[in-house]
């Protein structure tokens, strides 16, 4: 059994879950980063002590999953824009020391990616791209059956790439990916079209709910988001030429209000050859993919899979 951790900007997740994706247990709390890392660590730590002595049985591991920058395989978080304040943090070894277990840590975005190839929509592919889309906005590639992390583990960034000159200011620049495809820059987006309609404390679900009402500013919001996501796929398509593009998040839970325009700007954008061979498809394993994905560390790196 692994003991896995989904650590995000809204809330944080500790769960006991088998090799074969099954969760047996779980508990959650909020994440609250504004605290500081050690806050956080501590309750987190608490909350570990509490799952772990619930345990139906031996736990082989510890599998993190969290945003990135990160230094994987060591295991150190450095400065994650969801997390403020988590600024080189060796959480690898801080969770060895207290807790006497192997650790494993993976960006989240190739957790989410190593839970949906194993487990949910990408099962049977070789060439598959995941999306986050939560509080930020990244990616996790499997290529040619294999996670890809980059030169130094910073593969899949995607929501720093600016796709515009002018939009929300997300992950340090005007008019970034994350500016279009988190739920933070499609609030931040809302506010920035219709400062008189919505302040800049509204948040995407309260967005969505008016769109759900038939708000049509809430429907151009949306449409100018699903523009530039329509492009991020283009680019994904072109660039890899994966099977499926998997999205996670908000493309779960509200793609109605943007994929409909991103799908018409992808096929207008892309390849023909490209577009025939990709469907962007959300996650197969639905609210239960951070669950999974916080496993997935382990499996690939801990090779506990094949065990």
């Amino acid at each position: 059994m692994i003991l896995g951790l989904d650590i995000g900007g809204t809330k944080t997740a500790v769960v006991i879950g088998t090799t074969r994706g099954e969760i047996l247990s779980r508990k959650q709390f909020p994440t609250m980063p504004q605290r500081g890392f050690q806050p956080v660590f501590d309750e987190l730590a608490a909350c570990i002590r509490e799952v772990l002595s619930s345990s139906p049985g031996r736990v082989d591991a510890i599998s993190v999953a969290i945003g990135g920058p990160l230094n994987v395989l060591k295991g150190i978080v450095q400065s994650p824009p969801n997390l403020p304040g988590w600024d080189n943090i060796p959480l690898k070894r801080l969770l060895e020391e207290k807790f006497d277990l192997p650790v494993y840590v993976e960006h989240d975005g190739n957790a989410g990616a190593l839970a949906e190839f194993y487990f949910g929509a990408g099962k049977g592919y070789r060439n598959i791209v995941f999306l986050t889309m939560g509080t930020g906005f990244g990616a996790g590639l499997i290529l040619d059956g294999k996670l890809y992390r980059g030169a130094n583990d910073t593969a899949g960034e995607i929501g720093h790439i600016r796709i515009a000159e002018e939009g929300p200011l997300c992950y340090g620049k005007a008019g970034s990916l994350e500016g279009f495809g988190s739920g933070t820059g499609m609030a931040k987006l809302a506010h920035l079209m219709f400062p008189t309609k919505w302040s800049e404390t509204i948040n995407v679900l309260d967005l969505y709910s008016s769109f759900r009402s038939g708000s049509l500013e809430a429907r151009q919001v949306f449409e100018r988001a699903g523009f530039h996501l329509g492009r991020c796929f283009a680019m994904i398509a072109d660039l890899l030429n994966p099977e499926r593009i998997i999205l996670g998040g908000l493309g779960m839970r509200i793609g109605d209000a943007f994929l409909p325009k991103a799908e018409e700007i992808f096929q207008l954008e892309a390849l023909a050859q490209t577009t025939q061979a990709c469907k962007i498809v959300p996650a197969q394993l639905g609210e239960h993919i951070g669950d999974i994905a916080s496993l997935c560390a382990a499996l690939d790196q801990g090779v506990l899979l094949n065990k």
